[in-house]
C-alpha cells in the first residue's frame, strides 16, 4: 500500500471526527442545514422564522400543541404534563411589592438585564456577571412550557459560550446567585439595573 493510500485511510476517521465535535460545539444551532441561528437577529427575522399556532389549553388525556418553535425548540402553552422529562417551566408568580413575574418550574426568580437588548435580542453578561446572574438555558433535548407566559413571547439566544438562553419579549433571563429559595428577589433592583423580569419580558418594578 502506498503512502498516499494509508493516508487517505487516516485521514477518513478524523474527518468523521472533527465533523461530529463541530456538531456537538453548536450547541444552539438552527435544524435548516446544521447552520447556527443568529445571536442577534432582528426582531422582524426571527418572526419570519418561527412557526406559530394558537396555543390552546389541552383537553384531558391530551398531549399539549406546540404553540410555537424556534429551530430545534418546542415551546408549549400551559404546564408540563405531570412525568414529562427534560422542560423548562415557566411560571408567573405574584408578589405584593413587584406584583407579577416569571419563575421557574422550581419557584426560582427570574431577572432581566437593563444593559441587554431585546431588538435584537443580545445579552451583555458573561464571566464573573455571569457566575453572579446565571442564564437559564435550554438544551437540545429539551423543551419549554410557559404558563401564562404567551409563548409567542419565549425563545432563545445563543451566547458567547455556545450555550442557549432562553428569553422572554426579546429579553435574556437570568437567576441571582444570592436567591436561597423560591420566592426571593434579592435581586430585585441590585445596581439599577437588574429587575424581576415581568410576563411581557418588561421590568417588574418595586411598588
Amino acid at each position: 500500500m502506498s503512502s498516499a493510500q494509508r493516508f487517505q485511510r487516516a485521514a477518513v476517521p478524523v474527518a468523521a471526527t472533527a465533523v461530529v465535535l463541530a456538531g456537538l460545539l453548536s450547541a444552539c444551532g438552527g435544524d435548516k442545514g446544521g447552520q447556527p441561528e443568529p445571536a442577534a437577529a432582528p426582531a422582524s427575522q426571527v418572526a419570519s422564522s418561527t412557526t406559530a399556532t394558537a396555543a390552546l389549553a389541552p383537553a384531558a388525556g391530551q398531549a399539549p400543541a406546540v404553540a410555537k418553535t424556534q429551530g430545534w425548540l418546542k415551546i408549549y402553552g400551559g404546564a408540563a404534563p405531570a412525568g414529562t422529562a427534560n422542560t423548562v417551566q415557566l411560571n408567573v408568580t405574584s408578589n405584593p411589592s413587584v406584583g407579577q413575574y416569571v419563575s421557574d418550574g422550581s419557584g426560582r426568580s427570574l431577572y432581566r438585564f437593563d444593559k441587554d437588548t431585546a431588538k435584537p435580542s443580545v445579552s451583555n453578561c458573561a464571566g464573573q456577571c455571569a457566575v453572579t446572574w446565571p442564564p437559564l438555558t435550554v438544551a437540545r433535548d429539551q423543551s419549554v412550557y410557559a404558563s401564562s407566559v404567551d409563548p409567542q413571547l419565549v425563545g432563545f439566544i445563543e451566547r458567547a459560550d455556545g450555550t442557549c438562553q432562553i428569553t422572554i419579549g426579546g429579553w435574556p433571563v437570568y437567576y441571582f446567585s444570592k436567591d436561597q429559595k423560591p420566592g426571593d428577589l434579592l435581586g430585585q433592583g441590585v445596581g439599577g439595573t437588574w429587575f424581576a423580569v415581568a410576563p411581557n419580558g418588561g421590568k417588574a418594578l418595586t411598588k
